[in-house]
């Protein structure tokens, strides 16, 4: 893979540059590692070639959409970022001055976004979650990172720097607690997590939310992703937002070289065609013009169930051309770089599948979690218990149970905490009739399950991750932790074994990712049980088919649908992607109080018109010129009026910003959930821009209020 490669990433001109590698290997087969040395040639390449500061900027773009995900990656792609940043400092001639750095741009769930000052009262700032967490380190830190990348020792409250000072800070730095490590001391281990520092420091190779790109039109600081800086000092690079900042660069920056897509599959339904539409900006800002061929970004993409690929990617990255790898071969058991073999020869992920009739899936749950949890704790006691550090039973000792959605896991949940928690503590004298000694011993597992969902904090999740790892005679060891689809893909823990699915998932790619979640490492072979309700047809039609869908359950896998041209999809996103190719891509337009200066530049904008319009007119093989055309001149209409009258609000105002954040001038862009949005004019309300790609209805808030008319307080 890495080889395949070599060619598109060092000659930007040669014709595999344009063309997407699709990584498409079972889960667990070491993808990562592959598209990871991809990112070291690229990033070093870089370097080598222009050692200078015009190397600096953004190289590599890992883009994920599952804030699981992103925090398993970070670690691995940190680790190597490490190594990378030692070399250099061996031979700074050779890879320059500007240090390899890595950086985390995801929501303020995750990371906090700005760094705040003294007396903002902002609680997601950096500053006043690195004091709280200095005050108290039981607290989360400030960065979903527990351990140091490189020795793994776990931070500390003595770990987080703000500097210069506490009051004014610019900088979050991370130093490991460890005296040994490298990264100590003057030395700070190379990750940056706040957005503010991200687009000053550009960082070499960033690990991003799809989510986040969401954000384009809005933060004009954003444009220096795509290496439309003009300025610099040894603090970073400034874009058109701060004019005056450093001296000046001879030009821009290169754009990225490589964009990795991870997990492509996700990519799809409502998500994937508001990402499909945006991605028209993203291209766009990282196209740049060699020797009058235009070069865009290389992009590797990777999954473990996909069906239709080929069209999936020219409407999400407007690419033609897939290379599958491994390609197929005349024997689809052996592909040369895998092979599929025999459970004789190597132990096999086993299905399990349990239906009653007449019993309630509940029951059914009760029931399984009970024998499961009991007969492990007599094996793992048998084969010496903690005693025994290699003990063969640790795999099942924790037990992972997997819901479709977070009613049925509430549910359940209550059941783990009172019935199973209760009845295991003398499961022993459950024994068959006639017989001297049980399947079972008695356990007692922890009072509360470990969750991984949605509606957990990052820290939480990080820390529950951290403890899935630890085997079962350690202290941090966890019995039974239930999830939802968010474990379907990130979750690369080697020593889980067992898993409860409640009720058939409602996808095949879906139940494939999330069973292969254990038994991914043969010495320990993974037990899958799916809880099956006879009553629902389509469960009842798994259960009668069982053995025959499971020896074929990647046949079944659906097709995935991304329209980014749909009528809907324009309603929604296209004001935002004009927005945003005209203020990133014009340094002119980029400053926030800058959007009235549409009327001195209207002319130089007519580029975004073209890049649009020629996306929609490609994204999609399967119209024919007619309709192809008809699509181009109703989007070119559609980006045409806006920017028109973009230019007639601008002309009404005497001052126009894209966001409120500098002073009183009024906004351009608007939120669609806005409460305000109805009161503006209907000219204006054409700039609607999403704050998030997954925005797609008003929330709705439920006050509960008792008998006597008195609203219910929240627990807190």
């Amino acid at each position: 893979m890495l080889v395949k490669n070599l060619v598109g990433i060092a000659n930007p001109e040669h014709s595999d540059r344009e063309l997407v590698d699709l990584l498409f290997f079972p889960t667990g087969g070491g993808k990562t590692e592959a598209y990871l040395g991809l990112a070291a040639f690229t990033l070093i390449l870089r370097r080598l070639r222009h050692p200078g500061i015009d190397s600096a900027g953004l190289s590599v773009l890992m883009r994920y959409t599952l804030r699981l995900l992103t925090l398993d990656q970070l670690g691995r792609a940190a680790t190597m970022i490490c190594a990378l940043e030692l070399e250099r400092e061996q031979d700074v001639e050779k890879l320059g001055k500007w240090p390899f750095e890595i950086g985390l741009w995801v929501g303020q769930a995750a990371t906090p976004n700005r760094m705040g000052k003294k007396g903002d009262n902002d609680e997601n700032s950096a500053r006043s979650r690195t004091i709280a967490f200095l005050n108290n380190d039981r607290k989360p830190s400030p960065i979903p990172l527990e351990n140091c990348p490189w020795c793994g020792t776990k931070f500390n409250r003595n770990s987080f720097q703000l500097l210069p000072n506490t009051d004014q800070p610019i900088d979050l730095r991370i130093n490991c607690a460890n005296r040994r490590c490298h990264f100590r001391g003057d030395r700070s281990l190379p990750v940056l997590a706040v957005d503010e520092p991200i687009y000053r420091r550009l960082p070499c190779f960033m690990i991003a939310t799809v989510d986040k790109f969401a954000s384009l039109p809005w933060v004009g600081e954003t444009g220096a992703l795509f290496g439309r800086v003009e300025r610099h000092d040894k603090d970073g690079f400034y874009s058109p937002v701060y004019p005056g900042r450093g001296k000046a660069l001879d030009g821009y920056l290169p754009p990225p070289d490589l964009i990795i897509q991870d997990e492509l599959h996700l990519i799809s339904g409502p998500l994937g065609t508001m990402v499909g539409l945006y991605e028209t900006a993203i291209d766009a800002l990282c196209s740049r013009e060699i020797n009058g061929q235009k070069i865009r970004p290389k992009i590797v993409a990777s999954t473990a169930t996909v069906r239709r690929a080929t069209k999936q990617i020219q409407a999400l990255f407007g690419r033609n051309e897939v290379d599958v790898f491994p390609p197929p071969g005349p024997d689809r058991r052996d592909s040369f770089f895998a092979k599929t073999v025999s459970a004789e020869e190597k132990n096999a992920r086993t299905y399990v599948g349990i239906a009653a009739q007449g019993r309630s899936l509940k029951v059914v749950l009760l029931r399984t979690y009970l024998a499961l949890l009991g007969v492990a704790q007599k094996e793992w006691l048998a084969a010496g218990g903690d005693k025994n550090p290699e003990n063969p039973a640790d795999p099942y000792m924790t037990l992972l149970g997997y819901f479709n959605s977070l009613r049925e896991l509430g549910g359940s949940r209550r059941i783990v905490e009172d019935e199973v928690n209760s009845r295991l503590i003398g499961y022993s004298k459950r024994k068959r009739v006639g017989k001297s000694s049980g399947l079972f011993a008695d356990r007692k597992i922890d009072d509360e399950p470990e969750e991984l969902t949605s509606r957990v904090s990052t820290s939480e999740v990080a820390d529950t991750k951290s403890r899935l790892e630890a085997t079962f005679d350690q202290k941090e060891r966890v019995d039974v932790v239930l999830a939802t689809n968010m474990i379907s893909v990130g979750l690369d823990i080697t020593r889980l074994g067992l898993m409860v699915v409640l009720g058939q998932p409602k996808t095949a790619a879906e139940y494939i990712q999330a069973t292969s979640r254990v038994g991914r490492d043969e010495e320990r072979p993974g037990l899958v049980i799916t809880l099956l309700n006879v009553h629902r047809p389509r469960d009842r039609s798994h259960y009668e088919r069982f053995f025959a869908w499971h020896a074929t359950f990647y046949r079944a896998v659906e097709a995935t649908s991304v329209t980014p041209f749909s009528p809907r999809a324009i309603d929604r996103g296209i004001a935002a992607i004009t927005v945003a190719l005209a203020r990133l891509g014009h340094s002119g337009m980029t400053a926030p109080l800058r959007a009235i200066d549409i009327l001195q530049h209207r002319n130089q904008l007519n580029f975004v018109i073209d890049a649009i319009a020629q996306r929609a007119e490609t994204h999609d093989k399967e119209l024919d010129a007619a309709d192809a055309e008809a699509l181009r001149q109703k989007v070119r209409g559609r980006v045409q009026d806006l920017l028109d009258l973009w230019e007639r609000i601008a002309g009404q105002k005497t001052n126009l910003q894209y966001q409120r954040e500098v002073g009183e001038a009024p906004p351009l862009l608007l939120d669609p959930l806005d409460p305000e949005l109805e009161k503006k004019p209907l000219s204006e309300r054409k700039f609607k821009a999403q704050r998030s790609l997954r925005d797609v209805e008003p929330t709705v808030n439920l006050w509960v209020r008792n008998p006597d008319g008195f609203e219910v307080e929240e627990e807190e």
